[in-house]
């Protein structure tokens, strides 16, 4: 009769305490606090001697609760020793300054990974192993998928709010990048514009002045997303504080260098396109700073834009910096674009390389800007098929009449 007085008020403890648990969980306590309700129910109304529960976080895994351990044992690195627990079982006798401290592990599984181990030890003999192992499993199983559900809820919430920024970063970058481009009796622009990540390191611009002058640019920063976004929104200010000091371009590069570096301390660096062109005179000057040669063709007549100098925020001061001068006589067209072009790849692996590049402008020069970038998507669109833009990717189109 007593044993089963003792059996009852057993079950009535685990159900209450299930109960409180669930409550808990329902009210959004705190990962620590259903580790220290664990730590409570299973030392005092259960009679644990000894306990660690195990919990998968981000990188490793963490020892979340504990009885009657000692320092060296909780600091014991178990990533190996879990590897090789696939189901609940006794643990023999062993010398493992872990495994020899416990009579029973039972692990967790949620969508067939692990997610949790708790060990057991220190029942006395007369203890209904049965029925208290039968409960700490359905215990640690609520609280272990618990937990879990937190931690996914997190990530999902930390995805949704970098969703969220992005999307809000992608419209700041948009506002930097000039969407309406003119179309003149003697020039006119068109644009593509494609970062690869939603914002990305590429930039183009132009600017139009009152002396007939019109200043042309293509940048593409190293590396991808938020981070050469940043750069680029930086890079944008600097470029419209500096150009408009209307400055040599030999004079212009320099102070974009110098500023460039400042902001990176060499950690990054730009490639840089930048043309001048002199509607008046008919005088195309340029720099390109380590940058894919721009096609300029001039009445059928191809030129690789190669002029200028290395990339910029490397170096403090650049060597051997040329401008490079044409004379467009002649109806013509200048396409400016970043390295997202000529890395884009087809089913059999070839690249869109400078050859291409340079064959279908010659071939396409004579239409007008709006009809060469719709010709330009449609043979990208043919030539890459399914594949992916595996980089930003941007196009500048200049057509002089």
């Amino acid at each position: 009769m007593e044993a089963l007085e003792r059996e009852l008020h057993l079950k009535q403890l685990q159900v209450n305490q299930l109960l409180n648990i669930t409550q808990a969980i329902n009210s959004n306590i705190s990962a620590e606090g259903l580790y220290r309700m664990f730590e409570s129910f299973l030392g005092w109304e259960i009679g644990v001697k000894k306990m660690v529960l195990y919990i998968k976080t981000e990188d490793a895994w963490e020892n979340v609760a504990a009885i009657g351990l000692t320092p060296q044992q909780l600091t014991t690195d178990v990533t190996e020793l879990l590897k090789e627990i696939t189901r609940m079982k006794n643990l023999d006798d062993s010398d493992h300054p872990l495994i020899g401290a416990f009579d029973l592990v039972i692990p967790v599984r949620h969508k067939e990974q692990p997610i949790a181990y708790v060990f057991i030890g220190g029942f006395s003999d007369d203890d209904d192993m049965y029925s208290k192992v039968q409960f700490i499993t359905t215990i640690t199983n609520v609280i272990a998928v618990a937990i879990e559900n937190k931690r996914l809820f997190k990530r999902q919430l930390e995805q949704e709010r970098l969703k969220r920024e992005v999307e809000l970063a992608s419209e700041i970058q948009r506002m930097l990048i000039p969407t309406a481009l003119p179309h003149k009796n003697n020039y006119s622009l068109e644009s593509i514009y494609k970062p690869q990540l939603g914002v990305g390191g590429d930039y183009f611009d132009y600017l139009e002045f009152e002396d007939g002058k019109i200043v042309l640019c293509v940048g593409d920063v190293s590396g991808k997303g938020l981070a050469a976004a940043l750069l680029m929104a930086n890079f944008q200010a600097i470029f419209h504080t500096l150009i408009h000091k209307r400055d040599d371009l030999i004079t212009f590069i320099q102070d974009l260098n110098l500023a460039v570096l400042r902001i990176t301390g060499g950690e990054r660096f730009i490639t840089f396109f930048v043309a001048e062109y002199d509607t008046h005179h008919r005088i195309l000057r340029y720099i390109s700073a380590g940058h894919n040669p721009p096609v300029l063709v001039v009445e059928g007549q191809s030129h690789l834009l190669k002029a200028g100098c290395t990339i910029l925020g490397a170096f403090k001061d650049l060597p051997e910096i040329e401008v490079g001068e044409i004379r467009v006589d002649g109806e013509a067209t200048l396409l400016i674009y970043t390295d997202g072009l000529t890395d884009l790849l087809n089913a059999e692996g070839e690249y869109f390389d400078e050859d291409k590049v340079l064959h279908f402008t010659t071939s396409h020069y004579h239409m007008s800007a709006t009809d060469f970038k719709k010709q330009l998507l449609r043979e990208i669109d043919a030539f890459k098929g399914d594949q992916l833009y595996p980089d930003d990717f941007t196009v500048l189109i200049c057509k002089i009449a």
